[in-house]
């Protein structure tokens, strides 16, 4: 540790106010509680929907592909599967190409959920981008990909 004396109340305001990992936090926090209040009467968590949305493919993905569109690390992804799996929403397989990796596949009941979550979130999404303005949400989701 270095012998630098406190750092100043002015710098902590600076951060606060163009911090742009601070002001990320705070949109995602913001942004999953109310996806999260929203899905709750179809028993989902945002974060719920999303994994079992990147599970929506005509194949079954493995797991590190999931993984990496979601941008979680393995293991934090297969402790949000297990309910999920429990749940019946999704099935894990061993891929057969490489009997060391699993493939992940929605059931019918994740294809069910799944269905009735959808006009949830899209009418949330449309609540959520509406005050944004024309054009902006567009520059905003390309600026977030930008940095993923």
């Amino acid at each position: 540790m270095s012998n630098a004396g406190p750092v100043p109340f002015s710098t902590t305001l600076h951060v606060r106010d163009h911090c742009l990992c601070l002001a990320a936090q705070r949109a995602a926090r913001a942004l999953a509680r109310r996806f999260d209040e929203a899905l709750r009467p179809v028993g989902l968590t945002s974060g719920q929907f999303s994994l079992l949305m990147s599970l929506n493919r005509p194949q079954p993905p493995s797991i590190g592909a999931v993984a990496a569109l979601l941008a979680m690390d393995r293991t934090t992804l297969t402790a949000n599967l297990k309910p999920l799996e429990r749940q019946g929403f999704l099935s894990t397989a061993v891929d057969p190409e490489d009997r060391r990796s699993r493939r992940l596949a929605l059931t019918d009941s994740g294809r069910a959920v799944l269905a009735a979550a959808l006009p949830i979130w899209q009418q949330t999404h449309a609540e959520v981008e509406a005050p944004l303005g024309e054009g902006v949400a567009d520059l905003l989701r390309a600026g977030l990909m930008a940095l993923a």
